[in-house]
């Protein structure tokens, strides 16, 4: 028998495979760290994210009046999840033990590491449509200090501590093919060491093999993350049953070399892939001004105030409002074979209800800058929104309606916009806010929406007609479909095993992270109450770490 390299192999250095080696270096466990891309990619794609936390009950929570409690949560989570399948015995019991960890020890655990939190709460997945339904019932989403590179900063922190004690190795540029069997049990992994590639971060990195690996272990933990940065794979599990065709064109959120290739390749040596039809993609993406990656796309986090128009101009309907369903509104589009949709907002409505997603985006939350941050309750557009108005190309800036609609028309050029109907949809918005009283929902959600401060705030503007010269510009901003997560995975039981035949562990074989649908093959079900990813790679990575480490 060869002899192992390591007690424990984990595939992947993003935030699961992080957590996992962590946890398992803890143990007293000598941890071999591998990933295909350089060191600069250290912590995946949590770097880039704003570092939403879904959090129950917290102290955040009860200083702004939140009313919060984990059966709330869970039967929030249960409603938006729409289990309906067989093979949801595990992401169900993965989805109250994630509830169990957001409502218990999550924030102690992550403020015992350093971790701190933005004081207001966010309001993502409104839902809008009853109690019974999906969405969140509370305000759940907790933004961290340092965006996502502060969520990932104690967790590289301590990875470094073992990699100078030696308990953890870490071998970049080593590209996993296959798994190594012996008899039923995984011992290891093969495959291709890359050459060198010295590019920044998220760019795309050189494919060129000089040479191969094969190296052992007591365990495998697999984190090696979706499969939002292939396209080709995307569209091949798209459920066109429930989606209608996949746009023809869609940003990317993620850079290419998340391509999920070893989940894949993991699935074809017997472990069970669930739910691989079940994604988690935006209906608000931007064409990046500024790619770092090929087909780089940018998520609008939109408060609710903006129109939302259909490729002709017709309003989408409620609850298809900004920040309420993101399934239900991307169903709505993609099985229509819209090709893109519209905000129309204006100047007053943007500065305080557009926030752009990503720590890229948000220098001030992300370097910790308290005096640009207080800016946000200010009268001017950040500096990185102003930078898509003045340079990004699905942005039309005008000063009046007719420029406005014929700027419109020209950036599309395919002659579906309907001009008329967009004013008529416009003049109808704004006569509706004339009376306190009336029967737009949207215009109700959003009155409501600033009873809770946080909204009030930073998050929603003050009810005004968009055609006001006073809160002008009037802006357009053409919105692409854009891939961003994985919510199907890996199957995986509590001990985040992966399971294979009939359900059995395959002995020696975890996985972690979006590999795993954030754990049991897809804890979310088919939606997300946001916050949830990265938790969800805390949270499964934190069980794989320990369970590997326990079981060698």
């Amino acid at each position: 028998m060869t002899e192992p390299n390591a007690d424990i192999l984990v595939v992947g250095a993003g935030l699961a495979g992080l957590v996992a080696a962590a946890e398992a270096a803890d143990a007293g466990k000598r941890v071999l760290l591998l990933d295909q891309e350089g060191e600069q990619n250290l912590g995946g794609q949590a770097f880039w994210s704003f570092g939403g936390l879904f959090l129950v009950d917290s102290p955040e929570q009860r200083r702004l009046g939140i009313r919060d409690s984990r059966e709330l949560a869970l039967s929030d989570w249960m409603t938006t999840a729409g289990f309906d399948r067989p093979e949801d015995h595990w992401p169900r019991q993965w989805a109250q033990a994630y509830v169990d960890f957001a409502a218990g020890e999550k924030r102690s655990w992550l403020a015992a590491q350093g971790l701190k939190l933005f004081p207001v709460v966010g309001w993502a997945e409104r839902g809008g449509q009853g109690a019974l339904e999906p969405g969140n019932s509370v305000p759940r989403f907790h933004i961290t200090w340092g965006t996502g590179p502060g969520v990932v900063e104690p967790f590289e922190r301590r990875v470094r501590a073992h990699l100078l004690s030696g308990r953890i190795r870490a071998h970049f540029r080593h590209r996993v093919r296959e798994l190594v069997f012996d008899g039923p049990a995984v011992t290891g992994v093969r495959g291709d060491v890359l050459e060198a590639s010295q590019v920044a971060r998220g760019e795309a990195s050189s494919r060129v093999v000089v040479g191969d690996f094969d190296l052992r272990a007591g365990a495998v933990v697999v984190t090696s993350g979706g499969i939002g940065g292939n396209h080709e794979l995307v569209r091949r599990n798209w459920p066109r049953e429930r989606l209608g065709e996949p746009p023809a064109f869609m940003v990317a959120g993620v850079p290419a070399h998340v391509d999920g290739q070893l989940q894949q390749t993991v699935h074809a040596q017997g472990a069970n892939l669930i739910n691989p039809d079940r994604m988690w993609h935006y209906t608000e993406g931007l064409r990046n001004w500024n790619p770092i990656w090929q087909g780089h796309g940018i998520r609008v986090l939109p408060g609710p105030s903006s129109l939302w128009l259909s490729p002709g101009g017709e309003r989408l309907p409620y609850p298809h409002a900004p920040g309420f369903d993101t399934l239900g509104t991307l169903t709505h589009i993609t099985t229509r074979g819209w090709p893109y949709t519209w905000f129309v907002l204006n100047r007053a409505v943007i500065k305080k209800e557009f926030t752009l997603s990503g720590s890229e985006q948000n220098l001030d939350l992300t370097g910790r800058d308290i005096r640009a941050t207080l800016g946000r309750v200010g009268s001017r557009v950040s500096p990185s929104v102003q930078a898509f108005m003045d340079k990004g190309e699905d942005f039309v800036v005008r000063d009046t309606l007719d420029e406005l609609l014929r700027g419109m028309a020209d950036l599309t050029g395919d002659g579906l916009l309907d001009p008329e109907q967009v004013r008529r949809e416009i003049h109808a918005r704004d006569a509706a806010l004339a009376n306190p009283f009336g029967k737009d929902p949207q215009i109700t959600a959003l009155r409501g929406a600033r009873a809770y401060l946080g909204d009030r705030l930073v998050r929603v503007a003050k009810p005004g007609p968009l055609l006001d010269p006073q809160s002008g510009p009037l802006i357009a901003v053409k919105l692409n479909i854009l891939t961003r997560k994985t919510l199907g995975g890996l199957e995986t039981d509590l001990s985040a095993r992966v399971l294979g035949d009939g359900g059995q562990p395959i002995p020696g074989l975890y996985a972690a992270g979006e590999v795993a649908g954030f754990g049991g093959g897809g804890l979310h079900g088919y939606r997300a109450l946001e916050g949830t990813f990265l938790g969800g790679c805390l949270f499964s990575g934190r069980i794989a770490g320990r369970a590997a480490a326990g079981a060698v």
